[in-house]
This record gives structure tokens, C-alpha cells and sequence, in this order.
């Protein structure tokens, strides 16, 4: 019995000494802060929405705004803002390098930000439509210039001359086509055959051969048509 009795004592909770006491008293109130804290946060966030919620509201209905920049706020400001500002159909961006600096801009539908823009938001720039129009400008000048250049240039490597009438005053028609054959040019090597690439001969050597030949063959006819008679 004696067995029976000491063991159900050693089983039962010994009673808190008073340190234990004091740890569950802390635990406690620190339970609580962290209560008293989340509250707190919680009802400021709800009071920062409402308060988004109204300036959207009046931003919408002033139809003199286009968009709006607030001043720098921090992440969780920054979401409650973008959530509010989809909610009433807007378009909504952060920008800034930092954390400390980074802020929000809202947008109306109609008047959306083109990439041009957003670009000069991202760098820290301030946008200025007349600027952007005369860079816009500038840039389509430089490009029309540059494809001018690029043609000129093509022109200039493959001239579209025909041989045959530049020297038809000089060799004839006949003789003419004759030089404008034997230099006729090879699409796989360009404006020149391979051929006359290795022909050192000058124009005015290969004229004066044509020529002879011409001559050479008109004798030939003559000679022939003499022996016929």
C-alpha cells in the first residue's frame, strides 16, 4: 500500500516553484505585445487602403490628371497601392533603384505609358514628350541616311552600265556587243569573270584586237566572194 501511495505521488505535477512562475508571467505578456502589435499593424493597413482607395477614387474622377506620383513608400505600402489601383482599373508601376527610394505611379487606361516612357522613368529621367519626338526624329533621319549610305555603296561596287553603248560610238554596235560579251559578267564572282581577272590586256588592247578581227574577216569575205567570180 505504501508502494501504491508513493508512486501515485511522484506521478502527480509538482507544484511551479517561483521561477517557473515568473517565465510563463513574461511568456504571457509577450503573447499579448505580439497581439497588441499585429492589431495595431493590421488596422494601420487598413487605414492606409482606405486612404489609397480615396485618392484613387479622386484621381479617376479629375479629368485633368493623366497619372500620379506618389512619394517613396515602402514594399508593403507600395502592394496595398498596386492592388488598389488594379481594383479600379488602373495601371500602376514602381520605380527607383532602391528600396528607400523606390516609388509608385498610376496611369489611366487611356493615356498608358509607351515604352519610350517607361524607359526614362527607370533611369531617373524626367519624361518630356517634345524631347522624346525629337529624338524619335533623329533617329528615323539616321536610319534613312545609313540605308542611303548602305545603297550608294552597292551602286558603287556593281555599277549597272552597259558596256555595249558606252563604246558603241567608238567600235560600233557589232564590236561593241562583241567586247561587252567577252566581258560579261559571272554572278558567283561578282561584277567580273574569273577569266578577265586574268586578262592584263587594257580596254584599248581589247578594242584594237576587236577591230583587227572585224577587219580580218571583211578581208576574208572579200577575198572569197573575189575567187567566186
Amino acid at each position: 500500500m505504501a508502494d501504491l501511495l508513493g508512486s501515485i505521488l511522484n506521478s502527480m505535477e509538482k507544484p511551479p516553484t517561483v521561477g517557473d512562475q515568473e517565465s510563463r508571467r513574461k511568456a504571457r505578456e509577450q503573447a499579448a505585445r505580439l497581439k497588441k502589435m499585429e492589431e495595431l499593424e493590421k488596422r494601420k493597413k487598413a487605414e492606409f487602403r482606405k486612404k489609397m482607395e480615396k485618392e484613387v477614387s479622386d484621381f479617376i474622377q479629375d479629368s485633368s490628371q493623366q497619372k500620379r506620383k506618389y512619394n517613396p513608400m515602402g514594399k508593403i505600402e507600395r502592394s496595398i497601392l498596386h492592388d488598389v489601383a488594379e481594383v479600379a482599373g488602373l495601371t500602376s508601376f514602381s520605380f527607383g533603384e532602391d528600396e528607400e527610394s523606390r516609388y509608385v505611379m498610376l496611369f489611366k487606361k487611356e493615356f498608358a505609358p509607351s515604352d519610350e516612357e517607361l524607359e526614362a522613368y527607370r533611369k531617373g529621367e524626367e519624361w518630356d514628350p517634345q524631347l522624346a519626338e525629337q529624338r524619335r526624329r533623329l533617329k528615323e533621319q539616321a536610319a534613312l541616311e545609313e540605308a542611303a549610305s548602305t545603297q550608294t555603296e552597292k551602286t558603287q561596287a556593281c555599277p549597272n552600265s552597259n558596256y555595249r553603248d558606252k563604246y558603241s560610238h567608238l567600235i560600233g554596235t557589232s564590236a561593241a556587243k562583241d567586247a561587252a560579251h567577252t566581258l560579261e559578267a559571272n554572278r558567283s564572282y561578282g561584277c567580273v569573270p574569273v577569266a578577265n581577272k586574268r586578262d592584263t590586256r587594257s580596254i584599248e588592247e581589247a578594242m584594237n584586237e576587236i577591230r583587227a578581227k572585224k577587219r580580218q574577216k571583211r578581208e576574208d569575205d572579200t577575198g572569197a566572194q573575189s575567187s567566186s567570180f
